[in-house]
């Protein structure tokens, strides 16, 4: 038997959420209130009063928190009462369903699931034979489409887009045929099934008596159906979550499941965690004054007992280039002087674009990093392409970068030349690069092959000279290669809508910026690469679970905690984002910006910036109206000019001369 847990550790609302078993039952979980803890508990309570734990469903939206829930809850009751219960997400249950029924509906029960590629290669097949590709009709394009009327309970025929709408019929039809269903259909087909099949539905009612839903804030239309279908007459089901933290309407979930809960399970118990266990009172203060602008909420106001030594602070900045440099700067010396892991600090952003200045601010440093929630700056194509070129100016000799740009943009270099190339430099032991301007492969290969690589070798020679020889800014030198090359044309012209071209074209200006900044007589483009990739391992796939300072969007930052955080690009425009204001989504704005906030433990930093680069041009900003929001005595101000010129603290000076006595030592 494992042990029981303590029913004495837990403040008087968790002790309401866990001996309220019967009925339907809202637990409004604030941020950082021990929610997992007290559901857990709840459910291991069930058992200890007699509930048979075969009759236990508890649902999430991940595996990783479906694992962590069953292991926990593992841990209060024993084995045999753990492996009984059922955890899943929404669609591994769907599935399990699905298996046993799915004959009604037409389908065999060894149906396939069709997961994004398999999707998007049918996708593809099905756009060619639609002609569709000449309009630059996407996979990504259908998919979302599809997936927001089916989750908002709507049928094909309401796609407004004749197109997408005459694919996405052949697709479900192609689907049906191959006797598959994807992560779609899971929920739609089981729902449907509940819905429309008495017994079915009476079956499933019976094999689960106690229902609890996880985040609750995230579920959609179709989930809130679903859910309604599976609950049986008693009306035993747990939902938990906190409206103040629902952030993504964007992607179909609806905040009014949680807010007219009522409507859907009549009189409810409403419990309300309030005591936040995470925050220091300096941060919650400046959360709950932010979220009560919001309206039609369900009021709740977090406390804490933790009186944190810092205040929060909000940083008026010249630029982004300054912002990251700052940061950068400030978490090197706090994690020496405070002996942090870096692991301890964690920098919110809202946009993608914002992480340029924050990856090259890092790397500079040498501060190791990991991204969360986006792609890396120097994972993106156009951003490894210009790298690509410039090492090859430096270092010819590289293979790996020679061989990325080899035929890019297309100069009529085929993957066969290509690949003769390869073979060619094995078999001689030499860099491909010595093999393209070897007299004697060029003989072997054709007029046109040959005519080709004498020009890429010349283009590369000639601008790499340049690089090294001139006097030039070093921007100048790489936009005349870009016009020579017509690489942008290119880019642009294999982007499928406006925005991809404004977002990729943004990538090459940062570059130029990057280029533009660092360049001085004498600096050199070696110097200036070796500073930005120095981590070749950042292209690995688990770059999640590497070590060093978080770089994490706010959208992805929702359930992790950290004891620093900075909140990045504090503007109007960024946050709230412009699009909120035309789609009416400020709301939800503000409540992603109540979740960046109540990420912090201990120390919270907001910045904001004077001007910033969006798509490869400087604007001016605004402090985000939000900030106006927080009363002024709530946060300390800080003027970066004026922290600039002003002496250093006591514990600055301590650690100067501590690094002097240890290079003094040293020697």
């Amino acid at each position: 038997m494992a042990e029981k847990f303590d029913i004495n550790s837990l403040n008087a609302a968790q002790k309401q959420a866990v001996q309220t078993l019967n009925g339907p039952v809202l637990i409004l979980a604030g941020a950082g209130t021990g929610k997992t803890r007290t559901v857990t508990c709840r459910i291991a309570n069930m058992i200890e009063k007699g509930v048979n734990p075969r009759g236990i469903l508890a649902l999430t939206f991940t595996n990783k928190a479906a694992n962590e829930m069953a292991d926990r809850v593992a841990g209060l009751v024993d084995r045999k009462a753990a492996r009984a219960m059922t955890v899943c997400t929404f669609h591994s249950l769907c599935v399990r369903i699905l298996r046993q029924d799915i004959g009604r509906l037409g389908y065999k029960e060894n149906f396939s699931i069709y997961t994004g590629s398999d999707q998007s290669g049918l996708l593809k097949r099905l756009i060619m034979e639609y002609g569709a590709r000449r309009e630059k009709l996407e996979p990504a394009q259908v998919l979302a489409e599809m997936s927001r009327v089916r989750n908002n309970g709507l049928g094909i025929e309401n796609i407004e887009d004749s197109l997408i709408a005459a694919v996405s019929k052949a697709y479900m039809r192609e689907l049906k045929a191959q006797n598959a269903v994807d992560f779609d259909d899971l929920l739609i087909l089981t729902e449907r099934l509940l819905r429309c099949y008495p017994t079915i539905h009476e079956k499933w009612n019976k094999r689960f008596s106690y229902i609890t839903v996880d985040e609750f804030q995230d579920t959609n239309s179709l989930q809130m159906s679903l859910l309604r279908q599976l609950v049986g007459p008693e009306h035993n089901v747990c939902v938990v979550g906190d409206d103040d933290q629902s952030i993504y309407g964007w992607r179909g979930a609806q905040i009014s499941n949680i807010l007219d809960f009522e409507s859907f399970f009549p009189n409810p118990t409403v419990i309300k965690l309030e005591e936040n266990y995470r925050c220091t009172r300096q941060v919650l203060d400046c959360a709950n004054i932010l979220i009560r602008n919001n309206a039609g909420r369900r009021e709740k106001t977090l406390r804490t007992n933790k009186e944190g030594i810092y205040p929060v602070r909000l940083m008026a900045m010249p630029g982004s280039q300054e912002e990251a440099e700052f940061i950068a700067d400030e978490i090197d010396q706090l994690r020496a002087r405070q002996n942090l892991p870096w692991e301890a600090f964690a920098i919110l952003f809202r946009a993608n674009a914002q992480s340029r200045a924050l990856e090259m601010a890092m790397r500079e440093r040498h501060i190791p990093y990991r991204m969360v929630g986006t792609k890396s700056f120097f994972d993106r194509r156009e951003v490894k392409d210009l790298l690509s070129y410039l090492q090859m100016m430096d270092n010819p000799d590289a293979d790996l970068h020679l061989l990325r740009v080899l035929n890019t943009p297309p100069r009529g270099i085929s993957p066969t030349t290509a690949s003769l190339a390869i073979d060619w430099s094995r078999d001689h032991k030499k860099s491909l690069w010595a093999t393209l301007v070897d007299i004697e492969f060029l003989t072997e290969c054709s007029a046109r092959s040959q005519n080709s690589i004498e020009a890429f070798t010349e283009l590369v020679t000639r601008y790499g000279t340049e690089f090294v020889a001139s006097e030039r800014p070093f921007v100048d030198i790489l936009q005349d290669f870009l016009n020579e090359t017509g690489y942008e044309e290119y880019i642009a012209k294999n982007c499928k809508t406006e925005e991809e071209k404004m977002r990729r074209q943004a990538a090459i200006d940062d570059i130029k910026v990057a280029l533009r900044q660092y360049w001085l007589p004498g600096h050199k483009l070696t110097d200036f690469l070796a500073g930005i990739c120095l981590d070749d391992s950042r292209d690995e796939d688990d770059i999640e679970s590497k070590s060093g300072v978080c770089l994490i969007t706010m959208h992805a930052a929702k359930g992790l905690e950290f004891p620093q955080v900075y909140i990045v690009g504090v503007e109007e425009g960024l946050l709230p984002h412009t699009r909120s204001v035309d789609e009416g989504s400020l709301d939800e704005e503000r409540r992603l910006f109540y979740v960046g906030i109540t990420r912090a433990r201990e120390r919270l930093t907001m910045t904001y910036c004077a001007k910033r680069s969006r798509y490869g041009q400087e604007e001016r900003c605004q402090p985000s109206s939000f900030i106006h929001e927080i009363p002024k005595h709530m946060y300390e101000f800080v003027d970066y000019d004026k922290l600039m010129k002003s002496p250093a603290s006591e514990d600055e000076c301590a650690d100067f001369f501590a690094s002097m006595r240890d290079l003094l030592a040293d020697e």
